[in-house]
C-alpha cells in the first residue's frame, strides 16, 4: 500500500473505469485507454527537488529579462548555454547549465496576496475554510512508494506546507540546519542506548494501554510520528544529513551558507531515495532596494543550484530527478519610487529541469515589459499537473477526505506536453 490514508473508489471513478472496460471491448487498445485515464505516458521522473522562494520573486530579474524597455531595471541579461535563452545576470553559473534545464514565462497568476497565493502555489488550491488542502510534496508522498529507510519528504530551511486530508505519513520532516546533526534523532546526552531504548519499550505499552478501542485519528497519527521517528533514528541512511565526512571544496562549491548546504543535502537525500525534497528562501518581497536585494541573492543562489544541476546531470540522477522553483507570484514591471518592485500576479516564472523536460528551452512568453502573459499562458494549476505527469502520477485521481467528500489531487490542471521531449 502505497497511500497514507485509506481511501474508496468514488462513484465517479467507477462509472469512468467501468467505462473504459466497455471501451476495450470495443477494440480500444491498452494505451489508449491509459492515455484517456491520464496515465499515458510513462514516468521519466522518480524524485522532485523543489525551491520555494517566499515573498514574491522578480521574472524580471531573473528568469524572464526585458533589455532595452522601461521596465528592465538594473540587472543586464547574459546568454546561456542554451542557445538564444538570456536570463540575469546574478546568475552566471547556472548560465552554463541552461542546456539542461528550462523556463516558463508565462504562468498566469490570480492571487496578489502573500498568504492565498503561497496556498495556490502550493496545493493549486485557492484557500476553503473548512478544509486543509495537501501541499504539492505530501500528494507525491501519497502517491509513490516509499524508497529506503528516510522520509518520503523533507523540507529544508523552512517548513512546508501541510498534508491536510492525506494524514501524518505524508507530511514533510523538517530540517532547520542543512549539514548538520539532528539533534531529535538520538538520545538525549547521558542517556544510553540500552536505557533509551528501554523508555521507548515503555512508552510503546503506556500508548498501545491507552489507546485501547479509541480510534481518535490524532491518536493513530502520534503513534505513526513515533514510529517513524524510531525508525529513522536507528537506520544507516542518516548518514546523509551530515556532512562531516564531505570534502570541504565540495561544500565550498555548492556554498557554505544555509542554501547552499540545502542544495548538497537534496542532492545526497535524492541518492538515498527520497522522493521529494522542498528547499526554502524567504527575503523576496522587495518593495525597497531590488535590485541589490536580487544581486545578493544571486550571490547565494547561483552556485548552488549550478553544481546541483551539473551533478544531478553528471550523475545520471538529472534524467530522473525534476528540478523546479517556484515563488507566489512576480514583480511589477513598473519600478517604484523607493527602486522597489511591487507584488504582480499576472505572469511570472518557474525554471524547471530534469524529469523527462527538455533541455535548453522556453515555454511560453510574456509581453514587451514582463507585464501580461502573452503566449501559451499557464495556469498555476498546470504546474501541478506537470509534475504529476512527469512523475506517472494521474492528476485527475480522487480521494476521500475524512469527511468522505471526494477530492482531485490537482485542481483542473493539464501538464504542458510541450516541456517534454
Amino acid at each position: 500500500m502505497t497511500g497514507c490514508l485509506d481511501y474508496r473508489m468514488s462513484r465517479r471513478a467507477m462509472l469512468a473505469a467501468s467505462g473504459a472496460a466497455s471501451a476495450s471491448l470495443l477494440g480500444m487498445n491498452v494505451p489508449t485507454l491509459l492515455a484517456a485515464a491520464g496515465k499515458g505516458a510513462l514516468a521519466k521522473a522518480e524524485h522532485v527537488i523543489l525551491f520555494s522562494n517566499g515573498g514574491g520573486m522578480s521574472h524580471i530579474d531573473t528568469f524572464d529579462p526585458k533589455p532595452g524597455r522601461p521596465t528592465g531595471g538594473e540587472l543586464a541579461p547574459i546568454n546561456t548555454s542554451a542557445d538564444g535563452v538570456q536570463i540575469s545576470e546574478i546568475f552566471p553559473q547556472l548560465a552554463k547549465q541552461m542546456h539542461h534545464c528550462s523556463i516558463i514565462r508565462s504562468v498566469a497568476g490570480t492571487q496578489g496576496d502573500h498568504g492565498r497565493a503561497y496556498h495556490h502555489v502550493a496545493t493549486s488550491y485557492l484557500p476553503f475554510p473548512n478544509l486543509i488542502y495537501p501541499g504539492i510534496g505530501s500528494v507525491v508522498s501519497h502517491e509513490l512508494p516509499k524508497l529506503g529507510d528516510l522520509p518520503a519528504f523533507i523540507t529544508i530551511s523552512g517548513t512546508a506546507h501541510r498534508a491536510g486530508y492525506l494524514g501524518q505519513k505524508c507530511e514533510a520532516y523538517f530540517v532547520p540546519q542543512p549539514g548538520d546533526k539532528d539533534p531529535y534523532l538520538a538520545f538525549p546526552e547521558g542517556i544510553a542506548e540500552m536505557r533509551g531504548n528501554k523508555r521507548l519499550e515503555t512508552l510503546e505499552r503506556f500508548n498501545t494501554r491507552f489507546q485501547g478501542s479509541n480510534k481518535d485519528e490524532r491518536l493513530t497519527s502520534t503513534k505513526t510520528s513515533i514510529d517513524e521517528a524510531v525508525k529513522l533514528m536507528r537506520s544507516p541512511a542518516l548518514e546523509a544529513f551530515e556532512f562531516s565526512k564531505v570534502k570541504p571544496e565540495t561544500i565550498e562549491k555548492y556554498g557554505n551558507n544555509p542554501f547552499g548546504r540545502g542544495c548538497l543535502l537534496a542532492k545526497r537525500l535524492i541518492d538515498k531515495g527520497v522522493r521529494f525534497v522542498q528547499i526554502n528562501r524567504g527575503g523576496f518581497d522587495t518593495h525597497m532596494n531590488n535590485f541589490p536585494a536580487m544581486r545578493n541573492h544571486g550571490e547565494i543562489m547561483d552556485p548552488g543550484m549550478a553544481s546541483l544541476i551539473q551533478d544531478l546531470a553528471e550523475s545520471g540522477q538529472l534524467s530522473k530527478t525534476l528540478v523546479l522553483m517556484v515563488s507566489e507570484f512576480g514583480r511589477t514591471p513598473v519600478i517604484n519610487k523607493d527602486a522597489g518592485r511591487d507584488h504582480w500576479a499576472s505572469v511570472f516564472s518557474v525554471f524547471i529541469a530534469g524529469g523527462g523536460i527538455k533541455g535548453g528551452t522556453v515555454y511560453g512568453s510574456s509581453d514587451e515589459d514582463g507585464a501580461h502573459a502573452k503566449d501559451n499562458p499557464v495556469k498555476v494549476q498546470d504546474i501541478h499537473a506537470t509534475v504529476c505527469h512527469a512523475l506517472g502520477i494521474d492528476h485527475n485521481k480522487e480521494v476521500m477526505t475524512p469527511l468522505r467528500r471526494p477530492m482531485k489531487l490537482v485542481d483542473n490542471g493539464t501538464p504542458i506536453s510541450g516541456l517534454f521531449a
